[in-house]
């Protein structure tokens, strides 16, 4: 158990309100002429993508968003699936819910940085066949938007509360699955530890960031070797965390005010964390993600997280996860593959995949095995789930 719990008080909270995305015409017209008038500069394409995002790739991207992308099509496509807003606390949280007749085990996806709700709309039909599926936008996140912060320090064991409500108050559920990656894995975790009561299980596609601080004096070799590697990859790829973690209010304007920027800092990370870069993520596709951070102009706010992690971490290496783990790991992603012992030190694995292709954003670069692994899982661990 964790030693830091922060609880929010019971407080305004409401009957989920049917939400449907309508971005007015204002706004697409004001990124048009922002895309037409980008001011390039004179930046060499010779590094490919060694130096951040490759600036050809990045010129014909805005091209495209400028010329060919149809954010019509995008959007009707988005409001084919059901969603809800409703309020919890200071936040109106904005999520997905799709469920069949039957009742079936609620199903929490979270999602991470620098994607959305988006990341999963390729696994939404596919595990909609067996679980009721929640998916919302976390709070300081897309169509939820920046959140009032009683303690700033603890945003994220906030947000899980805000979430436990959600699938409790909210929607009713006494018990629930939940599985996420990136930030997602952090507050399914927090979830677990503070509510055990209610999450019957978590699958994660990552360990999360609090690893990293494990006592060196206390790891195998194996493990050890894992950490180094990791702070090594971070040297070179980990400047993200730097700026997101310390400088956030220097960057967050200028993302808020180009779309050009936010495209480059945002694409920079799905082209790193990818095993088939551009196979896996269509330019409608990628367009999409940005257009959910530029329409709600939540660049910023869904950064602040990182900056809360510094000031005080959410999650330790003294942290346990009692409940039981499924881990779907994909060898591209920021980490690569850690050793089965070291994720046991502060998780109940009980399922352990080692997949053959794929990268950070799992749900949708490979939805199939994605969405089989987590079914799997959830199937195995709930013989008996309870009241739902």
């Amino acid at each position: 158990m964790s030693s830091t719990n922060v609880t929010i008080a019971a407080g305004p909270r409401s009957q989920p309100e049917p939400f449907e995305i309508h971005v007015e015409a204002a706004v697409l017209s004001d990124l048009h002429v922002r895309l037409r008038e980008t001011r390039w500069g004179d930046v060499a394409d010779d590094d490919g993508w060694k130096l951040g995002t490759n600036p050809g790739y990045l010129r014909d991207l805005v091209t495209y968003w400028a010329h060919q992308y149809d954010w019509s099509v995008q959007e009707a496509a988005l409001n084919r699936v059901p969603q809800f807003t409703a309020a919890v606390d200071r936040a109106r949280l904005h999520f997905v819910h799709a469920k069949d007749g039957a009742p079936r085990l609620p199903l929490l996806l979270l999602h991470g940085w620098p994607d959305s709700f988006y990341r999963f709309h390729k696994v939404i039909p596919r595990l909609r066949e067996t679980f009721e599926v929640v998916v919302p936008s976390l709070p300081g996140f897309g169509f939820t938007g920046p959140v009032r912060r009683s303690s700033p320090e603890q945003q994220n064991r906030q947000s899980a509360q805000l979430l436990w409500r959600l699938m409790t108050e909210v929607l009713g559920h006494r018990r629930f699955a939940v599985a996420g990656g990136d930030g997602g894995s952090a507050l399914a975790q927090l979830l677990a530890i503070d509510h055990p009561e209610s999450v019957v299980g978590i699958h994660l596609t990552d360990l999360g960031w609090h690893v990293a601080n494990a006592d060196r004096s206390k790891v195998s070799k194996v493990e050890r070797k894992y950490l180094e590697a990791g702070e090594k990859r971070f040297m070179a790829d980990g400047a993200y965390v730097m700026v997101q973690s310390t400088r956030p209010q220097s960057l967050a304007p200028a993302l808020n005010d180009s779309p050009v920027a936010l495209a480059a800092w945002i694409v920079d990370r799905f082209h790193s964390w990818s095993d088939a870069f551009e196979v896996a993520f269509p330019k409608d596709e990628l367009l999409t993600n940005i257009m959910i951070y530029w329409v709600t102009q939540t660049i910023g706010p869904s950064m602040e997280s990182y900056r809360a992690e510094v000031v005080s971490p959410s999650l330790s290496v003294a942290d346990h996860v009692d409940v039981p783990v499924g881990l779907a790991l994909f060898p591209n992603d920021i980490g690569g593959i850690p050793p089965r012992a070291f994720a046991e030190r502060t998780l109940n694995v009980q399922r352990w995949t080692e997949m053959p292709r794929g990268g950070h954003f799992a749900a949708w670069e490979e939805p199939e095995l994605y969405a089989g692994d987590v079914t799997s899982f959830f199937q195995a661990v709930g013989g008996s789930w309870g009241a739902i």
